[in-house]
């Protein structure tokens, strides 16, 4: 792992009831200020639950950072089912995933409309994790790199440098979210590596260095370590695994 601190991110998805999400929020605030992990920690939660778990991290005093899984990009208004930045951020809600896989591949999101959101995101003074990757027919036809490449370059366009700053990448090989399948540490590295050169050109080479890269591909205690390892790998964008706070606690204590 680089010196950039690392940023581990559960993505909850449509889990839960209200008090068991409480309950994780509490069990994953009580073990991050108890074990004093050299991570950013952030937890991200069904949309109904948001106002509940940040009201338990708040009891807490917990650093532990409050995640939406998506936003609507525009303000306050005539968007039925939406939920706009503002309403986030009343809820404490301090970064917003766009793009995971399963908004683009089961929602249907183009690549316009997960620009838009990170726009957004950013106007709202918010951070971005922004979620690119490839499915399983694209990575055995060699594309791995340039979907990652088109992703990140339509989502980026017109986010300058500055604004970077506030842009997580996280790096999903959708063949292996929720499979058990892992790309090995070496391959994980060699994407994460391709997708910082990326961000180089599009930017330069000092703010790619300090743009966080998350791998979100079945990141479990068990691999955390050898993962978190690789030069190009800051964090990881967990799914299953952060439904349990002893599981969640596993992988943050491997950013160490």
């Amino acid at each position: 792992m680089s010196d950039r601190r690392a940023f581990v991110a559960g993505n909850w998805k449509m889990n839960s009831d209200r008090a068991g999400a409480v309950a994780l929020a509490e069990g994953v605030a009580d073990l991050a200020k108890n074990e004093a992990w050299h991570c950013e920690v952030g937890i991200a939660p069904a949309f109904v639950h948001l106002d509940a778990v940040g009201r338990a991290l708040r009891a807490k005093n917990s650093l532990v950072r409050l995640g939406a899984q998506d936003m609507y990009p525009g303000g306050n208004g005539a968007f039925t089912g939406e939920v706009s930045a503002a309403m986030l951020k009343d809820l404490g809600v301090d970064f917003v995933l766009v793009g995971h896989s399963e908004r683009r591949h089961v929602i249907g999101e183009g690549e316009d409309v997960i620009a838009g959101k990170v726009r957004g995101v950013l106007d709202a003074g918010l951070t971005c994790v922004l979620c690119v990757g490839e499915k399983l027919d694209e990575r055995e036809v060699g594309k791995t790199d340039a979907v990652n490449e088109r992703q990140l370059r339509s989502a980026l366009a017109g986010v300058s440098a500055g604004e970077a700053e506030r842009v997580v990448i996280a790096y999903e090989p959708v063949w292996a979210i929720g499979t058990g399948k892992v790309a090995s540490p070496a391959d994980a590295q060699e994407a994460h590596a391709a997708v910082r050169g990326v961000l180089a050109d599009i930017f330069d080479a000092g703010t790619a260095a300090g743009i966080r890269i998350q791998y979100g591909g079945s990141m479990k205690p068990g691999n955390a370590v050898e993962l978190l390892a690789q030069g190009d790998i800051d964090g990881g964008l967990i799914g299953g695994a952060a439904l349990e706070a002893e599981s969640f606690a596993g992988i943050c204590r491997g950013a160490e």
